[in-house]
């Protein structure tokens, strides 16, 4: 599992159990600590695990879908679930900031990148994204492993404005946690 610290993918889950949980931050805390006896390494990137997990020298692991299937596509063996309580989703951004250099450069990189075109090489390039265009079909093996996942999205002004503090709290609460 990826450490909150270094990893947006750890940011997700951290939200996502709290989601489920109603944002009743003793009851998600409660239930990280425990988890923590069972997690082996906490790496710094949000795929860092999967290898370990396809190679069997991790039982298990939380990853971002796109990871998993990448770790499945190349022929480990592993199994792919999900969780009943449901899993959060947050989407990749792209912006342009205020008083760039070459804002038309950066015009034309975010209209490719929201383009049919482009999100059209997700299933090309076997790139397990969820296609945001509505015009872009989701690849049929990744609607296969979403078939019946229950998928919740995050809050993003909930989460932009606790994340600091609630990173903190994972790092004192749980990650410092000797079972």
């Amino acid at each position: 599992m990826a450490d909150a610290r270094t990893s947006g993918t750890a940011v997700t889950r951290i939200f996502s159990i709290l989601e489920v949980n109603g944002r009743d931050e003793a009851k998600a805390f409660d239930y990280m600590r425990k988890l923590r006896g069972n997690v082996q390494l906490y790496t710094k990137s949000g795929g860092g695990g999967t290898l370990p997990v396809g190679l069997g020298q991790a039982g298990a692991g939380i990853f971002f879908i796109v990871d998993a299937l990448d770790t499945k596509d190349k022929g480990y063996d592993v199994t792919i679930s999900f969780p009943r309580e449901g899993i959060g989703t947050s989407a990749e951004a792209i912006a342009l900031i205020r008083g760039a250099k070459n804002p038309a450069a950066g015009k034309k990189l975010i209209d490719w990148a929201s383009s049919p075109a482009m999100q059209s090489l997700f299933v090309k390039y076997k790139i397990n994204f969820v296609p945001a265009h509505p015009d872009v079909a989701i690849d049929p093996g990744l609607a296969a492993v979403l078939k019946g996942a229950k998928i919740f999205p995050i809050d993003d002004e909930y989460a932009g404005a606790n994340r600091k503090r609630i990173v903190e709290r994972w790092v004192s609460d749980v990650l410092s946690y000797t079972p």
